[in-house]
């Protein structure tokens, strides 16, 4: 009998980079402190095998030794190994262009990012438009939206647009406004704010729709950019042990670049695409149905993402009732009752699973409304539809989840990111149905888990952190944020794992270690099941694994 081989993960990795032949025998990773669902439980083991990219067997180490004598061992060295981790809702694009313009994430006061963008645009004199992201009023306690003159006093030679960290509003220069052709006699579109003085002229912030007013004017990324942030996110995304996330507004642009990198072997992180929204982007996506299993599951596009409000921390998100802290709104919804069942049956007829983003509890019942009438008249139940971030919903509306059959697609990192601000919001009352993760899961919806990335950041641990402990990293508040609405940590494991990949149909082949599904894992430095809740954010990826092939590896070592 032919000699086990034992070899480490490194070599494994190595060989397969320079393109040598593959192993007939399949391989078996030992030493591992692995973990599992199967059948509704976590599961524990010491040993996996796989052959082809696909998991034959999870079991121990050495039984599978006995059973698969010709495989070829890899030392786990004790490590914990997991399902790779899926992000159900991201913006893979934005998360890449992220790299090459001014991050305001992070920063505590309007002098701080003030000095950042001055310090950017010196270091980028031959950037046309300096673009950015990340910054937070409400951290910066203002107690209200920047302003363009304050934005000049950093950048005043040219244009400046810096998108708030919700995604949800943008600040504006002067340079900007002007390019953009905003004056006071520009009209708010529908869906959308212009900010203004008493006098009625722009003070330099754009919410929700009205952002499309200088969007439309800044030069649009080259074929060659997008691909440049496809590669940079990839490895972002591989470096945190997401092996597969959901992106939540493909455009015709961007699907050519995915297709691409498939064909090419290059999409190392699956990708579960949403068509933005039902117009010219969807005409076209759609001409030839639903996409599944492209380039050997890499690449999904069979769902539609559709937007139905702002947001909580600019105050667009929809609400039945005024902002408790801001009694003159009420946010914006940004389709009619009308427009928004027209837009769900669209989709639903032409076969695709509709995703929608509501943030209000005026915009979840209108979701809920809409979903109900489309069943109806076109039916689609069957689809497995979403509310995308399912932030404040209405206490009555919450069992229509699950008589609809709608998947709570929601972003643990979302409550403790707005707990500085969201009971301001929407006070005492209304916050009983917001982020209601246990009450869901308890009627027996299923909760999707995502990050909303780059609007928080992508890395699941951090995610997996906040839905168990509703704290910080500093462990604030110290007995949790409602902590009522903690999830367990086999759930918060499956909404990352089983459930997000059910909510992407494709929960036969991932979100575990099972007989027949592919193989990617990842290994950990830490046991998750073993260490204190409070510590689970600290958790580190030491490699990546997506079909039986290393994608990453920490520090390019073992």
């Amino acid at each position: 009998m032919k000699k086990a081989i034992r070899i480490s993960l490194l070599a494994l990795g190595a060989g397969m980079a320079l393109g040598l032949p593959a192993h007939a025998a399949p391989t078996l990773v030992e030493s591992v402190q692995g973990y599992t669902l199967q059948q509704d439980k976590v599961t524990r083991f010491t040993g996996l095998v796989f052959d082809q990219g696909k998991v034959l067997a999870t079991g121990d180490a050495a039984a599978l030794r006995a059973q698969y004598p010709g495989a070829q061992r890899i030392d786990g060295q004790g490590k914990t190994l997991l399902p790779g981790l899926i992000d159900a809702h991201g913006h893979v694009f934005r998360l890449g262009f992220k790299t090459t313009e001014i991050s305001l994430s992070g920063t505590r006061t309007l002098a701080e990012a003030q000095g950042m963008i001055r310090a950017y645009g010196d270091k980028n004199p031959q950037r046309k438009w300096l673009l950015g992201y990340g910054w937070n009023q409400v951290n910066w306690k203002l107690g209200r939206f920047p302003t363009a003159a304050e934005l000049d006093a950093a950048v005043s030679d040219r244009p400046v647009r810096l998108v708030r960290v919700d995604g949800h509003a943008a600040w504006l220069n002067t340079k900007a406004l002007q390019a953009a052709g905003i004056t006071r006699d520009t009209r708010d579109p529908a869906g959308g704010r212009i900010e203004r003085d008493a006098s009625g002229n722009p003070t330099g912030v754009l919410v929700d729709k009205a952002m499309a007013l200088v969007n439309n004017v800044i030069p649009p990324y080259s074929d060659d950019d997008r691909r440049a942030a496809l590669a940079a996110a990839l490895a972002h995304m591989n470096a945190l042990g997401l092996t597969a996330a959901g992106d939540a507004g493909v455009t015709v642009a961007e699907d050519r670049i995915y297709r691409e990198f498939a064909d090419q072997g290059k999409l190392t992180t699956r990708i579960y695409g949403m068509i933005r929204d039902t117009g010219d982007d969807f005409k076209a996506l759609s001409a030839k149905g639903p996409l599944s299993g492209y380039g050997n599951d890499r690449y999904y596009l069979r769902a539609v993402k559709l937007y139905g409000d702002g947001a909580l921390g600019s105050r667009g998100a929809a609400l039945m009732a005024p902002y408790s802290d801001d009694h003159v709104h009420s946010g914006l919804l940004f389709m009619s009752d009308a427009a928004m069942q027209t837009a769900v049956k669209t989709a639903i007829k032409a076969g695709y699973q509709v995703n929608i983003h509501a943030i209000g509890d005026a915009t979840n019942h209108q979701v809920l409304d809409a979903m109900e009438a489309a069943y109806k008249d076109v039916g689609g139940r069957e689809l497995r539809n979403r509310v995308e971030h399912a932030q404040v919903i209405a206490l009555p509306d919450i069992p229509r989840f699950k008589s609809l059959d709608l998947i709570a697609s929601m972003q643990p990192t979302h409550a403790t990111s707005d707990m500085n601000m969201a009971e301001d919001r929407v006070g005492k009352d209304r916050i009983k149905g917001a982020y209601a993760w246990q009450t869901l899961l308890r009627q027996g919806t299923v909760i999707a888990g995502g990050s909303d990335f780059p609007v928080e950041s992508a890395n699941p641990f951090y995610g997996l952190h906040a839905a168990v402990t509703r704290t910080d990293h500093e462990g604030r508040p110290i007995k949790g944020w409602h902590a009522e609405e903690a999830m367990t940590l086999p759930q918060a494991f499956r909404a990352f794992t089983l459930d997000a990949a059910y909510a992407e149909h494709q929960e036969k082949t991932l979100g575990s270690l099972e007989p027949g599904k592919w193989a990617d894992f990842i290994l950990v430095d830490q046991d998750l099941f073993k260490v204190k809740p409070a510590d689970i954010w600290k958790t580190q990826v030491l490699e990546t694994w997506v079909a039986g092939e290393r994608v990453y590896v920490k520090d390019g070592k073992r």
